[in-house]
């Protein structure tokens, strides 16, 4: 098994296309150089030690350099010993709506980013419960399957927005099916649903999920995210700067507003409880308050026990790159190889 001591590093790989993209400008900031320079063949003469296959060869260097760099730095590990681990704890799905509506601010930063702050803060307090993400807007879809991985549910949690769903709107009574799916019922563990939504649209499917859910022992609870008044909700075009707010047909700013009795229905018929976030706090809190209070059974486990650093490997090879880049920098004595004088 692989896992790494500083995931949140990996991160930083997302700047690989900005180092493409800054050097795919910097070869056509150069030819255009070359062209105000002079005379064409008085330039091919001046950079007749340039060679393009050595420059391609150096801008690949400088993306495996940052790649293992990166790598090396969050320190990968590998498994080498499994063992039964037994734990007590109770199976959990979280599921959180990505629909647009979640991107209104009455709730700062706005809907989503506070339920993201809220789950990365209940993660931290897990112990030997088990834990899975459903997203969920027009359709559900499993994020991250229940996994004792911590780490991995906040990686897997950080890279969940809106961008990501195909079909919008809020079709909770999806995601409760999902969640149902993705326990293993053949253990006995004390299961529970958290949903995570405004609960904009009113959705029937969701009462008769839930209704399900409960007939299995599933506990379901509602977070609901969203202030009485409302909110708009704002567009951002592809740089992320927002350039207004979503109208209706009529032209008209549509506010976003928590549809409470909804999830409080949904929190009654699933024997769970309904909370309502604000901005002073989420509520998840309360909510893992009373999961806590479930029946908690003990369950074997086999995981990786011992793990062994890697980061030497990666480490070792970025230093290994960086001495051909400095072998491939030495450029050749100009005044030996040209003549300007002659013919």
């Amino acid at each position: 098994m692989l896992k790494y001591e500083h995931i949140e590093l990996l991160n930083l790989l997302y700047g690989i296309p900005i180092i493409i993209f800054g050097i795919i400008f910097y070869e056509n900031w150069k030819k255009r150089a070359y062209k105000l320079f002079g005379e064409k063949q008085l330039v091919s003469k001046l950079t007749s030690s340039y060679s393009k296959r050595k420059a391609l060869t150096k801008h690949i260097l400088t993306i495996l350099i940052f790649t293992f760099l990166i790598i090396g730095l969050s320190n990968p590990k590998i498994g080498t010993k499994m063992e039964e681990v037994k734990r007590e704890g109770v199976d959990l799905i979280i599921a959180i709506d990505l629909s647009n509506s979640m991107l209104a601010e009455d709730i700062k930063p706005n809907r989503l980013e506070r339920s993201k702050q809220a789950i990365s803060r209940l993660i931290d307090k897990l112990t030997g419960d088990r834990i899975g993400l459903v997203v969920f807007a027009g359709d559900a879809y499993i994020q991250l399957p229940i996994t004792t991985d911590y780490a991995a549910a906040k990686l897997f949690l950080s890279t969940v927005n809106t961008n990501i769903m195909p079909n919008q709107g809020t079709e909770i009574g999806k995601a409760i099916d999902l969640g149902i799916k993705s326990f293993d019922m053949k253990n006995d563990q004390s299961k529970a649903i958290i949903i995570i939504t405004d609960g904009e649209n009113h959705d029937e499917n969701a009462i008769e999920k839930t209704k399900e859910a409960q007939k299995l022992g599933i506990f379901v609870h509602t977070l609901g995210m969203g202030l009485s008044k409302g909110g708009p909700i704002p567009i951002y075009n592809k740089s992320g700067i927002q350039i207004g707010y979503r109208k209706d047909n009529d032209g008209n700013t549509i506010v976003s507003k928590l549809n409470e009795e909804l999830l409080q229905k949904i929190a009654i018929e699933g024997k769970g409880s309904y909370v309502r976030a604000n901005n002073s706090k989420v509520g998840l809190s309360t909510l893992f308050s009373e999961i806590n209070k479930m029946e908690k059974k003990e369950i074997g486990t086999m995981v990786f026990t011992e793990f062994k650093d890697r980061f030497q490997i990666f480490l070792a090879l970025t230093l290994f790159l960086l001495f051909i880049d400095l072998i491939l920098s030495k450029k050749k004595n100009l005044s030996n190889s040209i003549n300007l004088f002659k013919k």
